[in-house]
């Protein structure tokens, strides 16, 4: 079992920066693949990024466009996502995922373990 815990969201004007954080215990993050998504209200979840068990290839969704980081620290057994130049769009809870030796699946069902998420609101 892995649990996944959500840090890092808040609220933040159009343009500016938030790190989040997916800290992982019960197994060594490193021999999972991990996955950002997120929900807006009434609408589906959404890919935004995932990173391979290695952390050798990273995928973003289309609408990322450079804005968006994800990396990955196996000492700390944590995933991060920063993210840059935020806009209201951007508003939603992003939740992390794990699936064992995965290698960037950016389809939900894909994912095996999920955190609580976390809150990102954006004003204009």
């Amino acid at each position: 079992q892995v649990q996944l815990v959500e840090s890092g969201g808040g609220l933040v004007q159009a343009g500016g920066s938030l790190r989040l954080s997916c800290a992982a215990s019960g197994r060594t993050v490193s021999n999972y693949g991990v996955g950002w998504f997120r929900q807006a209200p009434g609408k589906d979840h959404e890919f935004v990024a995932a990173i391979s068990w290695s952390g050798a290839t990273t995928y973003y969704g289309d609408f990322v466009k450079g804005r968006f980081t994800i990396s990955r620290d196996s000492a700390k057994n944590t995933v991060y996502l920063k993210m840059n130049s935020l806009k209201p769009e951007d508003t939603a809870v992003y939740y992390c995922a794990a699936k064992a030796l995965g290698i960037g699946e950016f389809k939900r069902d894909e994912y095996d373990y999920w955190g609580q998420g976390t809150q990102v609101t954006v004003s204009s």
